[in-house]
């Protein structure tokens, strides 16, 4: 083979889609291409014009328009276009031009179409869009995401045991002996729909030994004395990966399922690990039998491994996430029981609040703690702060220990500042969303994403319904967050290339985190808060405002796609650099990742631009009335 058509061949070959042909194929590619040279300024495509080859820019730079003449997209080195145009009739329908001086491979529309018929990567690549190719990228694969997609009735295999909440403890006994069962629901006549049974609790073996035995309760005791009210419950269409995490997030052991209002079964953990016995998220039962903060220590390298499994099973980065936060906040829970176990029962009643990713059910291997204090408004500083400030040290030092570094930033509830009862609290986001200012919002935008972990659920409930509430009616905070999140842009340079970073070692990486989820997920918050959504995952907050007109149904599409590819892209890196004994960071090199995951980046970046300007225009800094 000549030399100029190996040059050809080498140079297609680092690019997608063609990095994933065959080396003869990648050879006949070669020597069918015809090469052109254009200056900058000149038009490359006319609009309505005859297209019979698919572009490919070996150098410069191209820019590409729409039929009303608004600028489309710029291109860089690698990049292809004319594929639309060839696809739908071989009329030019985007017209493009030469930036600067560009040299360009031409591939024959027949030799486009052979590729495109033999080779199903090579017409996914070109059939679709940037956001359509993250959405391939992106679709669930592999074991683990089979638990999305398997119902939770799948695994009852008989009705519920169930008594009334007037039977008695000795009633209880022994039907659950007759029955074989380790639980019974309690239920009562539903005043609605009679006689439909209604779930208003659930005994177990566990209640027996600990409610009933141990306190020698007598035999006629009635169940509603010892029963635990208002059970956790899923509904039967709900998929055992929901009932998974359900019975980890709450440490719970049986779960009642139920056809929307009737119960039509009892599932227990046993059920669940009988169906998926490799699951690596059953580690966290095991962080509640550990009595010791050096226990918990121990289990680090456990965590890591799970998290590597789950990569491996190809779970999606929302099932990673979400079960990395279960994991982290079952350390909280074990922390807090300890503590309270080492300085006796709270003075007064509260709830340990954590913020950010965990929050949102986005946690990652890397992470650090931000947490905060919520207090009974009897809480006074003189008489009970010093119980606290030891519960707070004791969890945060715990947490330290077990991989969750201390915030730099200092939000955590070892600062008297985010130790505080709830009215002060609520006083804290009122001020925050009634009077902003650009760099109070900035030191307090990682509160907007809250969860109660241990305590009282309900106070931050309150807090989170008061967000909801004042933020869409206020325009002036709407802006301030928006700009605020604009702060860290997409590495995109002007024609599509990455802006890279030094790291200490003088390579050129991309903080994917720090200029790609974390910027993505501070608009979505944006978006969420404007539109009077109570949801914390970045997902759910989607699916808020998929039901509003804030944005266009495929906007909103985009911006989930490029969150799962980018954060599967960090996953995968966090996972290598455990694989390979390194520490977990944030930081990819792209010269090290394929030429299709480059493409998936600019995607993923490119709709994170795009998003961002929208942002800058819907929440402008001095609009005046009220924001919709």
């Amino acid at each position: 083979m000549q030399v100029e058509l190996i040059e050809i061949r080498d140079h297609l070959s680092r690019f997608a889609p063609f990095d994933e042909l065959p080396e003869e194929t990648l050879d006949e590619t070669a020597r069918q291409v015809q090469v052109r040279y254009f200056k900058a300024g000149t038009p490359i495509l006319e609009l309505g014009d005859e297209i019979t080859d698919l572009h490919y820019i070996r150098s410069g730079a191209v820019e590409i328009y729409r039929r009303n003449g608004e600028l489309f997209n710029r291109l860089g080195e690698g990049d292809i276009f004319g594929q639309a145009s060839l696809r739908r009739g071989g009329r030019v329908r985007f017209p493009a031009k030469a930036m600067e001086d560009t040299l360009i491979y031409y591939i024959p529309v027949a030799l486009f179409d052979e590729l495109s018929d033999n080779f199903d990567h090579f017409a996914e690549f070109v059939d679709v869009e940037g956001a359509g190719r993250l959405r391939a990228a992106v679709e669930p694969q592999g074991r683990a995401s089979e638990l999305m997609k398997v119902r939770v009735n799948r695994l009852i295999s008989r009705p519920p045991v169930m008594l009334n909440a007037q039977s008695t403890i000795h009633q209880a006994a022994a039907v659950m002996t007759e029955q074989g069962v380790s639980a019974l629901l309690i239920t009562e006549t539903d005043p609605d729909q009679p006689p439909l049974q209604r779930v208003v609790g659930i005994i177990t073996d566990r209640d027996f030994r600990t409610r009933v035995v141990s306190k020698a309760l007598p035999p006629d005791t009635p169940l509603h004395s010892i029963m635990t009210p208002d059970p956790i419950t899923l509904q039967a269409n709900d998929s055992v990966f929901e009932a998974t995490l359900c019975m980890l997030r709450h440490n719970i052991h049986h779960l009642p399922i139920l056809n929307r209002r009737r119960p039509v079964g009892l599932v227990n953990l046993a059920d669940v690990i009988r169906y998926q016995s490799q699951n690596s998220l059953y580690l966290v039962s095991d962080i509640f039998k550990r009595q010791s903060v050096s226990d918990l220590q121990e289990m680090l390298p456990d965590v890591r491994a799970s998290f590597v499994r789950m990569v491996e099973d190809e779970a999606s980065a929302k099932m990673i996430g979400s079960a990395m936060s279960s994991i982290g906040r079952s350390f909280i829970q074990r922390l807090v029981e300890l503590a309270e176990k080492e300085l006796g029962p709270p003075p007064v009643p509260y709830s340990f609040m954590v913020l950010g990713s965990m929050a949102r059910d986005e946690q990652l291997i890397v992470s650090d703690q931000d947490n905060a204090l919520v207090l009974d408004d009897r809480f006074d500083p003189a008489e009970h702060d010093e119980y606290f400030l030891r519960l707070a040290t004791f969890v945060s030092d715990g947490l330290a220990a077990c991989g969750y570094s201390y915030c730099k930033g200092g939000i955590m509830a070892t600062n008297q500042r985010w130790r505080q009862p709830l009215s002060v609290w609520k006083r804290y986001f009122s001020d925050w969303i009634e009077n902003p200012n650009p760099q109070t919002l900035l030191n307090s935008n990682i509160f907007f994403d809250l969860e109660s972990v241990s305590g009282q659920a309900d106070y931050v409930e309150q807090l989170r319904e008061l967000i909801a509430t004042k933020a869409q009616h206020h325009p002036r905070f709407l802006a301030l967050m928006a700009r605020n999140s604009l702060n860290r842009t997409p590495p995109l340079g002007f024609f599509r290339t990455f802006v890279m970073e030094q790291d200490g070692r003088q390579r050129n990486i991309i903080n994917i985190k720090g200029r790609g989820t974390a910027p993505l997920t501070d608009l979505i918050r944006v978006h969420a808060l404007a539109c009077g959504s109570t949801a914390q995952s970045s997902h759910d907050r989607l699916d808020d405002i998929a039901k509003t007109k804030l944005m266009p149904p495929e906007s909103v599409a985009r911006l989930r796609y490029a969150l799962e590819f980018l954060s599967l892209a960090r996953i995968r890196h966090q996972a290598l650099d455990i694989q390979e004994g390194r520490e977990p960071n944030n930081y990819i090199e792209p010269e090290n990742v394929s030429a299709a995951e480059r493409h998936g980046l600019k995607d993923a970046f490119q709709i994170l631009s795009n998003a961002q300007k929208f942002l800058r225009y819907r929440y402008p800094l001095s609009a005046p009335g009220r924001s919709s």
